[in-house]
């Protein structure tokens, strides 16, 4: 088969020796950098639903990269996986940001800080960056708050939508020990607009102090409509009426960060912050409306979430993954909390809700448009579950099939065990329990997770990315992955990747192997399917 028009472009990503072959896929420091700054490690395992703590011992790329004075590039990259979805995890490109800021190199720290507003979209960011900075300077005369840093920050409040951020400081006012009053305190910020300037008093003074001194003044409009929404959040603060509370809810669309605890005892404030609450947020809590009554089998309210759910416009705006519904979905329906004594009884309209939106939000999946073989290990029983949630490794294993059978056109699912493969007849138009049994029907055996590279070698097939699903945790293969590999890039021409993905795994399938494009997944979560679509891309 010869390579397609998507492989030959990813053929041309790398550059070619002087006998015209491909270079070997040797692990840059540019290639460990945008690891780090997408899961935050530099090496070639994933592990999902952890957060990697980050700090100058798993930035060694980084640090090696800013010495050779290619700090500026260093910011690109940091912007670009900040803001395009292709962080699995935030904070590594905060850490990244403000080592940058503080970097010897002059350029360096005017990109960085030029680069600020860009990517600490909201104040939580803004403050782990601030944090991050002071933690980096630990051990040093000088203090963080020189003049860059003030300017930067400065901007940062100067440059944003008066309305905007009027929301965000009064729900986020603080984090990482430090609040937006230390912030605008510590960078002496003059305020760019009379909107700002009253945020600013708002922040710093207090609310009695706006109220005195914004009384008898001609207030523009811009002016009024931030006096006004501060007013209600005030009122909201000082109100024991919950149904004074559920009205400015609904009229100026509050969210729960803006009450006080005692207003979250009330069941008709759920109720109202039910109605905007955002979809991500909604999924995560169905289990505690459940339990405490807020959402009752038949009652209109629940209808409402459960038309929210199956919503095409509110899962295309929220941009939820089908990965996430079925995470949701398994968790909801196992009646129990992780962490505490919360139980509910499941409700079955949620419950059929959740279904329909799992099969709905394909559509938010954007195609990489390459050419994938899916192998499912099926040499031990898949009735495990994958750690940290409620979904058992085949029903992981279907719905990842699943997820490229209906996004991706060229698409190869396999299964295979006992030193035989067999494909598959996982379809785009199979349910989630259909793609199940067709996986576990398989008689299991012995495994050699070479087998499906192999098989794509022999049979002629050019292959972009394999990707390697199983809950085996001893790996056995007649021969080394990487090789396996290599001969299937030599004989199709292909710039071909693997990535091994250990669905019960705590550590390495693969030792460290030095090839660019092989990656170890351990478990399984929605930032795996963002880890595995930036390989896929030659991201990282």
């Amino acid at each position: 088969m010869e390579p397609s028009g998507s492989m030959m472009s990813s053929l041309s990503n790398h550059t070619s020796n002087s006998t015209g072959g491909v270079c070997p896929w040797e692990v840059s420091d540019k290639a460990k950098l945008r690891r780090f700054l997408c899961y935050g490690s530099e090496g070639d395992l994933y592990t999902a639903r952890e957060e990697a703590r980050v700090s100058m011992e798993s930035a060694g790329a980084l640090l090696s990269l800013l010495q050779d004075g290619r700090g500026t590039e260093v910011v690109e990259d940091i912007k670009r996986y900040s803001q395009d979805g292709q962080a699995v995890r935030i904070n590594p490109s905060l850490f990244a940001l403000a080592l940058c800021s503080q970097h010897s190199e002059l350029k360096t720290r005017q990109a960085a800080f030029k680069a600020l507003k860009e990517v600490c979209r909201d104040p939580a960011h803004l403050f782990a960056f601030i944090q991050y900075k002071k933690e980096l300077k630990e051990g040093m005369k000088c203090g963080i708050w020189g003049r860059a840093l003030r300017k930067a920050v400065s901007d940062w409040y100067n440059e944003q939508d008066a309305m905007s951020l009027a929301v965000a400081v009064t729900k986020c006012k603080q984090r990482d020990g430090w609040s937006h009053q230390d912030l605008l305190r510590l960078s002496h910020t003059k305020p760019a607009n009379e909107a700002i300037s009253l945020i600013s008093k708002y922040v710093t003074k207090g609310w009695k102090d706006v109220q005195a001194g914004y009384a008898d003044k001609e207030n523009s409009e811009e002016v009024m409509k931030v006096l006004s929404y501060l007013e209600v959040v005030e009122k909201v603060k000082h109100s024991c009426d919950e149904t004074e509370v559920i009205n400015l809810i609904e009229e100026h669309k509050l969210e729960r960060e803006q009450l006080l605890t005692d207003h979250l005892k009330s069941k008709q404030v759920w109720k109202a912050l039910l109605k905007e609450m955002p979809l991500q947020s909604l999924l995560r809590i169905l289990g505690k409306m459940t339990s405490n009554k807020i959402l009752e089998p038949g009652s209109a309210d629940t209808e409402a979430v459960c038309e929210r759910i199956q919503s095409e416009m509110a899962l295309k705006k929220a941009k939820i993954h089908p990965f996430t519904i079925l995470l949701a979905s398994e968790n909801y329906k196992r009646g129990q909390g992780y962490q505490g004594k919360t139980k509910w009884e499941p409700d079955s309209s949620i419950l059929t809700a959740m279904d329909t939106a799992f099969y709905k939000s394909f559509m938010c999946v954007e195609p990489v448009g390459k050419h994938f073989v899916v192998a499912v290990d099926v040499s031990t029983s898949l009735s495990s579950v994958v750690p940290g949630t409620s979904i058992s490794t085949a029903v992981a294993a279907a719905a990842i099939t699943m997820t490229f059978a209906r996004t991706e056109a060229d698409t190869q699912v396999l299964a295979y065990s006992e030193g035989a493969l067999v494909p598959c007849s996982v379809s785009a138009d199979m349910t989630l329990a259909q793609a199940t049994a067709e996986l576990v029907k398989i008689p299991g055996g012995s495994t050699d997770c070479t087998l499906p590279i192999t098989w794509a070698t022999e049979n002629g097939k050019a292959v972009d990315v394999f990707i390697v699903l199983t809950n085996n945790p001893i790996w056995t293969c007649t021969a080394s992955p990487v090789e396996a590999l290599k001969k299937h890039r030599q004989k199709s021409g292909t710039s071909s990747k693997l990535l091994m993905c250990g669905l019960t795994s705590i550590g390495h399938a693969i030792s460290d192997t030095e090839d660019r494009g092989l990656l170890n997944i351990c478990g399984f979560d929605v930032g795996a399917m963002s880890v595995i679509r930036n390989l896929a891309l030659d991201l990282i």
